[in-house]
């Protein structure tokens, strides 16, 4: 019973015997392997973005990172949630990267940012010149750190106050086909056509070993990133390991196959959860993750069962059985309907 993370998950048996093909040849080296071409002729035919470019790295947070980098400049600063991935879970890697630079947390409801908020935040950049940093990029997570899902009208009215003050705007998708799927939308309906200008499009936390796509719909950054993902360490020798995985991800649609597997196994959690009396949600259930609260009791249960997840506020050593602790628990695509029913029993003890 494990819930604790999509990234804890197993490798799709497809992933690896792509893995295993791709080890038994030689293949050049640095992305100009024959598979990452294919990889990136099948993203801009999948994004109907014939012009985009189209880089390969290991990690989210490079992904992320590096294409902040690449938007930005040092003395500029990134707009984001405050729960944003990059905010709260990359060790200022994104700072790292960008030479200096810093995000301004904007208020959010649900981690998703509102059109007004995002305004003020960037008018308010204004108002030190030179002293303060400078406006930089908007950054979205989608799906979000509470397991919301911005809508495409949403993503819309966010990336026309950003082109209000000409700036361009990064999708951290880390769990981009949850949302696509959820939202029954297609990549390009998510990304550029709603005012999206690069995106980091997830493969680990949906079935893949460890490779983050990064997608620029204007090829103008191209160079920059390339330099930018070889200076920081992120430009795999055999990248052909890279490309085999994301070649398998979305030979036959598996990655949208795994997403919808995720999503579903999400909403088997809620539905049971919903049906016991002692359990509170705290965000809705939009895509893999489940936010809800249920008595220590029931987590004390879970725990002696072996059941992995978080407990939101870590305190599963009080005395009070009857008080409420917030769990999160994230569904993958390999969780079996019979491991997400003991878990719900478990809670209802």
């Amino acid at each position: 019973m494990y819930f604790a993370s999509d990234n804890a998950g197993p490798v799709h048996p497809n992933v690896m015997a792509a893995l295993e093909a791709a080890n038994d040849h030689y293949a050049m080296p640095y992305g100009a392997d024959r598979i990452n071409q294919e990889v990136v002729k099948r993203i801009r035919q999948m994004f109907d973005a014939p012009e985009a470019a189209v880089y390969l790295v290991a990690t989210g947070t490079a992904a992320n990172s590096l294409a902040l980098a690449t938007l930005s400049n040092p003395w500029e600063t990134v707009f984001c949630s405050p729960m944003a991935h990059i905010h709260e879970d990359e060790c200022n890697a994104p700072e790292f990267y960008m030479g200096g630079g810093k995000l301004t947390l904007v208020p959010a409801m649900n981690a998703k940012m509102t059109p007004d908020a995002l305004r003020a935040s960037i008018a308010k950049e204004e108002s030190r010149g030179v002293h303060g940093p400078q406006r930089g990029p908007v950054s979205i997570t989608q799906v979000t750190e509470r397991g919301t899902v911005y809508s495409i009208s949403e993503i819309r009215a966010l990336t026309a106050v950003a082109k209000e003050y000409d700036l361009p705007v990064h999708l951290d998708g880390a769990r981009f086909t949850n949302a696509m799927v959820s939202l029954g939308c297609s990549p390009a309906d998510m990304t550029w056509r709603a005012g999206v200008d690069a995106v980091s499009f997830g493969g680990t936390k949906n079935g893949l070993m460890g490779v983050e796509a990064v997608i620029f719909f204007d090829p103008k950054h191209a160079w920059e990133f390339e330099l930018r993902r070889k200076r920081g360490a992120h430009l795999f020798s055999k990248h052909r390991y890279l490309s085999a995985q994301m070649m398998a991800y979305l030979a036959n649609d598996l990655w949208v196959e795994l997403a919808n597997s995720a999503n579903t196994n999400a909403r088997r959690l809620a539905m049971g959860l919903r049906q016991s009396e002692h359990v509170r949600f705290e965000f809705e259930t939009e895509a893999n993750i489940v936010f809800a609260s249920f008595p220590r009791s029931a987590h004390k249960r879970l725990q002696d069962a072996g059941a992995l997840y978080y407990v939101w506020n870590d305190d599963l050593e009080g005395e009070d059985p009857d008080e409420m602790l917030m769990a999160r628990m994230v569904c993958d695509w390999s969780i079996s309907d019979a491991r997400i029913d003991r878990f719900v029993g478990l809670v209802k003890g």
